[in-house]
């Protein structure tokens, strides 16, 4: 088997185990490693040898670099994490320019059906943090949003086919 060949593997299980590793951490300790960040960095970049990158290099870069400025503005304001920041930035590399938007989406549904399952399992709680956003407990910070865009991400490549082994 080539290198080429091996990477064909590596690269889509490395994505999925990369951003799964993120949603667990997210929602064990509510922090996203950054060795989960940099990870899909090398990741991308191995993408790019074995051609399962976005079919021109700076779709991705330009992805990441718009996601970033957006989620740094949200970070700023204390909407959002610093490590959802990151992640979601890193996994814009994967989708590029074309896909970005169905990332987006795709990501605020999931972090919606999310929130809706708190409000389903435990309405009191979701209501004091709706009414103190988001930390009425002092223990509740909010949903772990890793998790929103791990499986934002993952739903993106295989609805546009580029986790596909070919």
């Amino acid at each position: 088997m080539s290198a080429v060949q091996l990477l064909t593997y590596a690269v889509p299980a490395g994505f999925v185990l990369l951003l799964l590793a993120a949603a667990i951490a997210d929602i064990a300790r509510r922090r996203i490693p950054n060795w989960t960040v940099f990870g899909l960095i090398g990741v991308y970049a191995l993408a790019l040898i074995a051609g399962h990158a976005p079919s021109v290099w700076w779709s991705g870069l330009a992805a990441a670099a718009i996601v970033l400025l957006v989620t740094y503005g949200l970070y700023y304001f204390d909407v959002i994490g610093a490590g959802d920041s990151k992640l979601f930035s890193a996994a814009a590399l994967f989708v590029g320019l074309a896909h970005l938007a169905t990332f987006s989406l795709f990501t605020v549904l999931v972090g919606g059906l999310m929130a809706l399952a708190v409000i389903l399992v435990n309405p009191r709680r979701a209501m004091r943090g709706m009414t103190a956003a988001g930390r009425a407990d002092g223990k509740s910070r909010g949903i772990p949003y890793g998790v929103a865009i791990a499986g934002g991400a993952i739903a993106t490549q295989v609805l546009n086919g580029s986790l596909a082994i070919h």
